[in-house]
Order: structure tokens, then C-alpha cells, then sequence
């Protein structure tokens, strides 16, 4: 899901509440916690569907916990407020991104609209998103006639992404490219 908005970056998606006080269970999905996440940062909260639009809210204090971050914002108050922003994906302006310079890392945004091939060429579709769950991230592939097909962007099932020549290579498992 993250970058709905195509200047938006998503940093961290809200697990649940923790505590009475607000506080928010966040999964990180930035390298750079520290500077997304530091007090003072301002943040868009989007939802995939059926849920409130945009909001912004501001970090008021960020602290590790149990492998991911809890995170006080001062627009959130009590419990009840917490469990509103249950599910949401906190992003960034792509205006404030450092370059990557890892060539195996990718900004959602350098992703969406990229073509799908398989390793046999075969045409797939085109990526429409990057949706980010607990257990990993994947490519929303629009593969025509009201299809989508969500594909693991891991290694072994994407070992290709061409950014600059607009494609990636996926060599899907027996049935993933299946229509369901």
C-alpha cells in the first residue's frame, strides 16, 4: 500500500493500541527510523479502503519495543483515539527522501508502473502497488480483465527490477500467476 499519494512513502504501518495513554504499536518500514520517527516529525496516516482519509499527525516520542517501535503522537489521546489509526500506514513526502544506495532496496514509488515479465518474457501486467504486511512485502500486479495478483517481492520470486528499462522479472511458484 504505501505510496498512494505518488509523493508519499510509507515508513510504518500502526499495529494496535498500547496501553490507556495512546501510545501506538508501530511496524518500522523505513532504514531510517530516527529520522522518521523523531519528535517533531509530522506524518500522513492513510488506509487502504473502506476506512477515514488522510490525516496527519505529529511524533510526539518514539521508543523501541518487543522488535518494533512504540510511538506517542500528540493528536492522539487515550485509547479509544489509538484504535481509530488501528491499521493505518504512515508515510512521508517523497520530497524529504535521501537516495538509496543499496541497489537490492527500492522506494515504492521507483516500483509502481514498472511492466511484469516472467523469465520467459511472457507479459504479466504492470505493479500498481507495494503493499506492506507483517510478513513482507507485496507487489499488487494489475494483470488486465480486472485482475490483480499479489506477488512476494522476494529474491527468489523477483530476481530482476530494471528501474531504469521500466520492468521486473518474476519466476512465480506453479499457481501464483494462476486466476483464481
Amino acid at each position: 500500500m504505501s505510496e498512494q499519494d505518488s509523493g508519499a512513502l510509507a515508513v510504518g504501518r500502526v499495529v494496535k493500541p498500547h496501553g490507556i495513554r495512546g501510545e501506538l504499536v508501530v511496524e518500522v518500514l523505513t532504514d531510517s527510523p530516527e529520522l522518521r520517527f523523531a519528535p517533531g516529525s509530522v506524518l500522513d496516516l492513510q488506509w487502504r479502503t473502506g476506512t477515514p482519509g488522510a490525516r496527519r499527525i505529529t511524533v510526539a516520542a518514539a521508543r523501541p519495543h518487543a522488535g518494533r517501535l512504540l510511538l506517542r503522537a500528540e493528536e492522539v489521546d487515550g485509547r479509544d483515539a489509538a484504535e481509530d489509526v488501528r491499521g493505518a500506514v504512515l508515510t512521508v513526502s517523497a520530497d524529504v527522501l535521501e537516495p538509496i544506495e543499496d541497489p537490492d532496496e527500492f522506494h515504492d514509488r521507483d516500483l509502481e508502473g514498472l511492466r511484469v515479465l516472467t523469465t520467459t518474457g511472457e507479459q504479466v501486467g504492470v505493479v500498481r502497488d507495494v503493499v506492506h504486511t507483517p510478513a513482507g512485502e507485496l507487489l499488487a500486479v494489475d494483470a488486465g480483465e480486472q485482475r490483480e495478483v499479489l506477488v512476494p517481492f522476494v529474491g527468489e520470486i523477483v530476481p530482476e527490477v530494471d528501474v531504469p528499462g521500466g520492468h521486473l522479472v518474476v519466476d512465480p511458484p506453479e499457481g501464483l500467476l494462476d486466476p483464481s
